[in-house]
């Protein structure tokens, strides 16, 4: 028998991932074939997953060191390093948002594909069990025809025609291709030794597929929320959103390296499978069926013999030979049946004819048991054809080939793609757990920038604002410029107007006597006629002057008239 297969040809993929190398947990390598019930191949898919599990220990272990170097290095912001870092976290940003939109979208196609994939498959094993259930439903209730309700008829009929011994020879030959008809039945595959309910499996192929599938769509949700979460967080600079999303994105990085681990065993396992289902398949049911009936089924070729031919053809001529003798047995027995009907030309009744050896009660009962015999022959023959196309190979090779299709084509498929997906979502919670640490030191530091500004410095942003919200503040605002004092108001920041410009000095002379021990200096007033902003000091320049006696507050004005 060939075993070349031209109806199923395995993608590209499958051999890759066969290809891929199969090492137990003791790092011994073994072979690919794929053998579930083998616990060194099952070790051998339990490893990829530890391989994946390794990688999420390294990646944890880069971002610790990461973030520890981070805090270990972290320098007082200048100016000029301001710009870089916010540049750094806008690009990271940028990329971990647009590489989670590539995962999300990516997982969703694979989760949509593996989905088919499986629904082909449970499609197709319903299918199957539908036909094989079938073909057990006809032959079961053919033999339990032919065993008893055959075998009672057969029975009285043998005790009325036991004075016609033709009959009673008619009825023997009739017994023998009863139990011909029982032998052939007997003959065919019983499915149910094989102990295996396709309905069953595909119920639960079914249940496990829906919580997988749901698992998967709750996680792709999961990590666009965080994604957009992240994104508003570094919008509003929100420490509180942006810690609460970095956890989150641990949590989620942790899933993705998981799901990474399951999918790529699970991928690796079924493209096992799927580079010779052929084998596998015969190997499972060698002692249970022949491997000539599985094969006829697995490739179904014009030049492979039915091995069911012999048996239906036993089948359907002891069926016709049967159903002759019932035909000879009326024939001959219509004289004796009170159903036979007699016409009188002077009567318009009808009456039986009798017969001498036979009483009307036998009469009908042997009339009752020839129809129901040809009745259970019709039945049995409408069966026959009913089992004839079951039994055929174009029906369960045609579930079968679905079954593959769906299995190592769209499910394989959808597992890359969803491997496709981890990878992405990994690529952009590193990024996103790199850049929030560095937005969050950014947020701190302009908070700290503010909080060393000046809050009465009225050139500071912050204080025009609380100028603008409480009008009433700024006239207790104090401030200290070289041309006012310490308890002046808000109104001599303004410049005075230009017919004012020869009284400021001696208003500035009269604030200022009581800074500079009551000495007249009109060193400042150009600039106070001007106009021109005061400086502003820093809180340490404001604490210093504060500090100041009297004395060198003197000794400070003589040298500045100097």
């Amino acid at each position: 028998m060939s075993s070349v297969r031209e109806d199923y040809i395995a993608p590209w993929w499958i051999y890759w991932l066969h290809n891929f190398p199969h090492v137990n947990l003791n790092f011994q390598p073994i072979d690919n074939t794929f053998t579930p019930e083998d616990q060194n191949y099952q070790q051998s898919l339990i490893f990829l997953g530890c391989v994946a599990a390794a990688g999420l220990g390294v990646n944890l272990l880069c971002l610790a060191i990461y973030l520890s170097c981070l805090c270990c290095c972290r320098k007082d912001e200048e100016e000029e390093s301001k710009r870089p870092n916010s540049c750094c976290v806008t690009w990271s940003a940028v990329a971990a948002g647009l590489i989670s939109c590539a995962a999300v979208g990516v997982g969703f196609y694979g989760n949509s594909e593996t989905n088919d994939g499986v629904y082909q498959l449970t499609y197709s094993l319903y299918n199957a069990n539908h036909t094989l259930g079938g073909v057990n439903s006809l032959v079961t209730g053919t033999m339990g025809g032919m065993e008893s309700g055959l075998k009672q008829h057969l029975a009285r009929l043998d005790e009325i025609f036991a004075t016609r011994g033709d009959y009673v020879q008619t009825l023997r030959f009739m017994q023998q291709m009863a139990d011909n008809v029982i032998k052939q039945l007997l003959g065919l595959p019983d499915w149910d030794i094989a102990k295996v309910d396709l309905a069953a499996i595909a119920d639960q192929t079914a249940n496990v597929e829906y919580y997988r599938w749901l698992t998967y769509l709750l996680l792709l949700i999961l990590d666009l929320v965080i994604c957009l979460a992240a994104c508003l967080g570094l919008a509003k600079q929100s420490r509180w959103l942006l810690t609460t999303m970095m956890v989150f994105g641990v949590l989620t990085l942790i899933l993705s390296w998981a799901s990474l681990g399951a999918d790529l065993a699970t991928a690796v396992g079924t493209s096992d499978f799927c580079v010779a289902p052929d084998k596998f398949v015969m190997n499972q049911t060698k002692g249970l069926i022949t491997s000539d009936i599985v094969h006829y089924y697995l490739y179904c070729s014009q030049t492979l013999p039915n091995p069911f031919q012999q048996s239906l053809t036993i089948f359907q001529r002891s069926l016709t030979t049967m159903q002759i003798q019932i035909q000879g047995l009326l024939q001959f027995a219509v004289p004796l049946f009170p159903t036979a009907e007699v016409s009188d030309p002077c009567s318009c009744h009808v009456q039986p004819r009798k017969h001498p050896f036979m009483s009307t009660e036998s009469i009908a009962s042997s009339q009752r048991d020839l129809l129901g015999i040809q009745n259970l022959l019709n039945s049995s023959e409408a069966s026959l054809h009913q089992l004839t196309a079951l039994l055929d190979c174009r029906g369960l090779n045609k579930d079968y080939l679905d079954a593959l299709v769906g299995v190592c084509y769209d499910g394989v498929e959808g597992l890359l793609y969803l491997c496709l997906f981890s990878i992405l979502a990994i690529c952009a919670f590193c990024a996103m757990l790199c850049a929030i640490p560095r937005a969050w030191t950014h947020i701190a530091s302009r908070e700290r920038d503010y909080d060393d500004i000046d809050e009465e410095d009225p050139f500071n942003p912050q204080a025009r604002r609380v100028a603008t919200q409480n009008p009433s503040h700024t006239t207790n605002m104090h401030s200290f410029c070289s041309y006012s004092s310490s308890m002046g108001s808000q109104s001599s920041l303004h410049p005075p107007a230009a017919q004012a410009v020869s009284n400021a000095p001696v208003s500035e002379y009269m604030n200022q006597a009581a800074l500079f021990g009551g000495n007249p200096r009109y060193e400042n007033v150009p600039l106070i006629g001007r106009g021109s902003p005061p400086p502003s000091y820093s809180p340490s320049m404001r604490a210093t002057y504060l500090s100041m006696t009297e004395d060198q507050i003197r000794h400070f004005g003589n040298d500045f008239q100097a």
